[in-house]
């Protein structure tokens, strides 16, 4: 047992440590989290808009700069916590196969990455609802934190698959900031008049938008949209482990003498010697 917890807290120490260590990552986090939120309340015309809240089955008026600011929180969050992930996976690959290959358990390296992903997530969702309460205060600031938490822990699961199956880094860069960006504006009434279709349903912040809407404006609760975000959590954390399974795996034959032996079998005869003739 004091071997599994080694060998965990070694793991996790370092891709804690990894995440330390990405300074810009750090910078987004202290500059572009308030900046993108505060911006969204000052900028954005209070003026109130429609919303109906699936969650609940309501239609409010809320105002449109606490929404957006809501919203704001969401993209910001997925989108730091996304590019946290496919930094370390994808700059991280070559040392977690060769840790794997040299007898390191996987399980300890999944779980170590799970750990820092949930402490990066949590501490992220507590920065982002700290920032919104100093503008106006949520009718749920505990499950506002929650929902932006599921939200960052989604993301940071697809960092790990675009870390893993991408090439070059502005690539993941440019997938995930698509995909956050598309994500979480087809859901805002004020940028988007399809906002209430029910394809909305497919996107993979839809419980997250739901619940951290709820939260902001009803003291209802939304635990069925909290499960659907855990839902694409664990579907993005299957395929994230399977991608990592993919890029951990040992290349090498199986029986390397079989392999030589093959390989001699198949070698051209020598030709005759070089060296004097006989007379």
């Amino acid at each position: 047992m004091k071997r599994h917890i080694s060998l965990y807290t070694v793991a996790a120490r370092y891709d804690l440590i990894e995440h330390a260590r990405n300074r810009f990552a750090m910078l987004l986090v202290v500059l572009y989290v308030p900046t993108w939120v505060t911006l969204a309340y000052l900028v954005i015309p209070d003026k109130a808009v429609p919303v109906h809240l699936r969650a609940t089955g309501q239609d409010l008026a809320v105002p449109g700069n606490e929404l957006t600011q809501i919203t704001g929180a969401i993209n910001a969050v997925t989108l730091i916590t996304g590019f946290m992930m496919f930094a370390a996976t994808f700059n991280g690959s070559r040392f977690d196969r060769r840790l794997a290959m040299a007898g390191y358990p996987r399980f300890h390296l999944v779980l170590a990455k799970t750990t820092s992903l949930a402490i990066t997530s949590a501490l992220l969702a507590a920065y982002a609802t700290a920032v919104t309460c100093t503008a106006w205060t949520p009718r749920r600031p505990l499950l506002l934190a929650t929902a932006l938490f599921c939200a960052a822990m989604t993301y940071g699961a697809l960092g790990v698959i675009f870390g893993s199956v991408l090439h070059r880094e502005v690539e993941g860069m440019f997938a995930l900031i698509m995909t956050s960006v598309i994500d979480v504006a087809l859901q805002n009434p004020i940028s988007s008049s399809g906002a209430n279709s029910p394809l909305m349903q497919l996107l993979p912040s839809y419980g997250t938008v739901q619940t951290a809407t709820t939260a902001g404006f009803s003291t209802a609760a939304a635990p069925a949209y909290l499960a659907i975000q855990l839902t694409w959590f664990t579907a993005a954390a299957f395929l994230g482990l399977l991608t990592f399974r993919h890029r951990t795996r040992n290349a090498l034959p199986r029986h390397p003498a079989a392999t030589f032996r093959n390989a001699g079998a198949h070698r051209e005869p020598a030709g005759p010697p070089t060296g004097r003739c006989a007379s």
